[in-house]
């Protein structure tokens, strides 16, 4: 399962969310200015950075949003 760590107002949140909308690739958002989501980024990822996409099913946590869209290309 992906789960997406972002803010609404982050233009490379939204350039990895544009595409995964575009692409039908199955995720779960975190919007990172809820409290509870944001406590969460820092614990799996150590920094207060998004995008920040978990791969559960694989154990994969990476930032920056072309590395993210290029794993999830792969995953197709």
């Amino acid at each position: 399962m992906l789960e997406l760590f972002y803010s609404p107002t982050c233009p490379y949140c939204r350039k990895v969310l544009s595409f995964f909308e575009s692409n039908n690739i199955e995720f779960t958002p975190k919007d990172v200015t809820d409290a509870s989501n944001y406590d969460a980024l820092m614990k799996l990822g150590g920094m207060a950075q998004v995008p920040f996409l978990v791969d559960t099913d694989r154990n994969m946590h990476m930032y920056e949003s072309d590395v993210i869209i290029d794993y999830a290309k792969n995953l197709k």
